[in-house]
């Protein structure tokens, strides 16, 4: 990430492999740009009183601004997840606004560096 090295140096052959199946005609290995970091904590748990496991997520970008996640598995009935009425059922109890803006991580990180392209890293 410190230029110190060649991107191809730092990927393993499976990586390379995988960005040439499906990378842009035209683009290569050196025309990628570093995003990041971002530093994520992650706890996985089953609290007792939800009966399954869930996943919390915090990612924490570099100018302070920070979004929580959390996750959980279940079936699907008629396209709705099983465990919603439990989950909003606990989620509130817990103090979680499920009324609150919601945005996916990985869209915020993206539009986040975006506007670092082609400056010079800090970290």
């Amino acid at each position: 990430m410190r230029g110190e090295s060649a991107l191809h140096e730092l990927l393993s052959e499976e990586q390379q492999a995988l960005f040439a199946e499906h990378a842009p005609e035209g683009i290569g290995l050196g025309d990628l740009s570093i995003l990041g970091p971002i530093l994520v904590l992650k706890l996985k748990d089953s609290p007792e009183d939800f009966g399954r496991r869930m996943v919390s997520e915090l990612w924490l970008y570099p100018d302070g601004s920070r979004i929580f996640e959390l996750s959980t598995k279940c079936r699907t009935v008629r396209g709705v997840p099983r465990s919603q009425p439990r989950r909003e059922r606990f989620l509130p109890s817990r103090g979680v606004d499920l009324d609150a803006n919601q945005q996916t991580k990985t869209r915020t990180a993206l539009e986040f560096f975006a506007g670092d392209l082609g400056k010079e890293n800090t970290w």
